[in-house]
């Protein structure tokens, strides 16, 4: 596993030298995504925000997630795409997950769906943990949502 801090300060560097504007949407992770984000060294410069929207009424009713399963590709993207204009930011991360250790929306624990919302565009996908154990999947989830943030901003 890549150290978090160590991701989090890589997505910092290549976020501040390319003038983007961040935002992070998270459920099963909590926060923990924003948290590495707002402690990497800058981040006042690129980081636009975050949303913790852990309960599905509040990605319904703040987010406008249709109704249906929270997790699922039109979940994330609907979050990704209000966060984007709610939050002024032009690279937004969300991410809705089964965390375990029971399963979600007949999504098996450690099921996890990404979006990406890169300047209006928003791309959707899904991974599936090895574990249903809540702490593997909220470690897995944290370290890909933070890779994935590096990989679109080219770093």
């Amino acid at each position: 596993m890549e150290d978090p801090e160590e991701l989090a300060k890589a997505v910092s560097e290549v976020a501040s030298k390319e003038g983007r504007r961040l935002a992070i949407v998270e459920s099963l992770t909590g926060g923990l995504v924003c948290s590495d984000l707002a402690a990497s060294p800058g981040s006042s410069e690129w980081f636009r925000g975050g949303v913790v929207a852990y309960d599905r009424t509040t990605k319904h009713g703040a987010l406008g997630v249709p109704d249906g399963p929270v997790v699922s590709e039109p979940a994330v993207r609907a979050m990704a795409d209000k966060a984007a204009d709610l939050l002024g930011a032009d690279l937004v991360l969300a991410v809705s997950g089964a965390g375990g250790p029971e399963p979600q929306d007949d999504q098996p624990p450690g099921t996890v769906w990404f979006a990406i919302n890169d300047r209006g565009e928003t791309e959707a996908w899904v991974e599936q943990t090895d574990s249903g154990d809540p702490q593997d999947v909220l470690r897995h989830t944290r370290e890909r949502s933070l890779q994935a943030l590096l990989k679109h901003l080219g770093g």
